[in-house]
């Protein structure tokens, strides 16, 4: 039996974070993990930007209820979970995510979580356990099944080795050239066929 494991940002959706960078001006926070392998490093200097520009939990809510899915990612996902088990394996938080997944029709989420202090700023983020996709993808191994995964970024190529199929979707061309021997696609009939191989 098979499950496919997909990476949300770049592949169902808008990277939050630059959406972010847009609506507040903060031209620093655009930076992502296509851009800066280390997600500790990433992520302190992010909420140190934010607490510094008084930006609260509340309005990057806001900001992330008026996005939508990449065109085209509903139905492709539909297509897939009509196929297959799926499984959205990302790096970001429950309380950015979840507006975006209701939009996408709540398919099964593992991501982490955020804390904040008594005036609405993030305070410290939660990972659900370190190198969490790899290790789901290495749980559904153990349970048996084929899986097939799909990610754009430094932080899904743990996952990708790891499963049985790893393919790329439209990947920025650094990480594309680094990682050659991954298969690469940039639609999503193509990612749908190479999933389901």
């Amino acid at each position: 039996m098979k499950i496919v494991c997909l990476d949300m940002e770049g592949v169902l959706t808008p990277e939050i974070w630059i959406r972010v960078a847009e609506r507040t001006g903060i031209r620093e926070l655009r930076l992502t993990t296509r851009d800066e392998p280390d997600y500790d490093q990433l992520m302190r200097r992010r909420l140190s930007l934010l607490r510094k520009r008084g930006i609260t939990l509340r309005r990057i809510q806001g900001i992330i209820a008026s996005m939508r899915p990449l065109a085209g990612a509903g139905g492709f996902l539909s297509r897939l979970r009509g196929k297959v088990p799926v499984a959205v394996l990302s790096d970001t938080y429950y309380e950015f995510a979840m507006p975006l997944m209701k939009k996408l029709g709540y398919p099964v989420l593992f991501c982490n979580g955020l804390s904040t202090d008594r005036r609405g700023f993030i305070a410290d983020y939660h990972l659900r356990q370190p190198n969490g996709k790899r290790e789901a993808v290495l749980a559904f191994k153990r349970m048996g099944f084929r899986v097939a995964a799909a990610g754009d970024s430094y932080n899904d190529l743990a996952m990708l080795r790891a499963a049985d199929r790893g393919v790329l979707f439209n990947p920025p061309p650094k990480i594309a050239e680094e990682c050659r021997s991954l298969r690469t696609t940039d639609s999503y009939p193509g990612l749908l066929k190479e999933l389901l191989r």
